[in-house]
């Protein structure tokens, strides 16, 4: 068994609609490991994003433990889970959520800027060229095609060296053929920087890529076999 990264254990989470609660995660346990992507399917709806957003302290479950590199975030403070963020995980968001008033290569150097990193510009370039993005590195998000940004996306979540990326339904908005290089550089990525991944998908191609496969149903999360 390698080192575990990230262990989740019997998160719930449920939230108030009126005078119902409607119960979106039950008892949700997870381990990641160094090296591995892990790939949650399940339909629209099914709390694939709430999962990864409390994996990434981004909401706070109503009960469970979450454990980030050996460290229990549930008594840390949004200084401290913020910190944590920055520094063990990169996200790739549905949308990308690229800032429309920067270029990619600056859009990639965001999360060194917030932790007051030195410059290391050197390190946005290489990741440009890995993901085929030297032409475009002083595009602004507007100029980018689809495909262009989700790569963008990608380069800007590695570029602290996360231990962790989580990947909400990544290829959501993309046409096959992108959706299908954006798997493949996801794989690849996972080679070359033994990258742990978690990404969410409907989709069932693209579910294959996880070395361990999970399906979300009903609130409760069950190993695919």
């Amino acid at each position: 068994m390698g080192e575990i990264i990230l262990q989740a254990k019997n998160i719930c989470k449920s939230y108030s609609n009126g005078k119902t609660q409607l119960s979106v995660l039950q008892d949700f346990s997870l381990d990641v490991e160094v090296g591995e992507i892990i790939t949650i399917m399940g339909q629209s709806g099914s709390g694939k994003t709430t999962a990864l957003n409390i994996l990434g302290t981004l909401d706070q479950a109503d009960s469970g433990e979450l454990i980030i590199n050996g460290t229990h975030v549930h008594d840390m403070n949004e200084a401290e889970l913020s910190t944590i963020r920055n520094r063990d995980i990169g996200f790739v968001f549905q949308f990308h959520h690229l800032l429309p008033e920067f270029s990619a290569i600056e859009n990639i150097l965001m999360p060194t800027w917030i932790n007051g990193a030195d410059d290391k510009r050197d390190r946005a370039l290489d990741l440009i060229e890995k993901m085929g993005l030297s032409d475009r590195k002083d595009h602004f998000p507007s100029q980018l095609s689809g495909g262009e940004r989700s790569r963008v996306a990608v380069a800007r979540a590695l570029m602290n060296k996360p231990k962790l990326v989580l990947a909400d339904e990544p290829t959501g908005n993309l046409d096959e053929k992108n959706a299908n290089k954006l798997i493949d550089l996801l794989g690849q990525i996972n080679k070359d920087f033994q990258q742990a991944i978690v990404l969410t998908t409907h989709n069932p191609q693209v579910a294959r890529i996880g070395h361990k496969q999970y399906i979300l149903e009903n609130g409760a999360l069950s190993k695919k076999v």
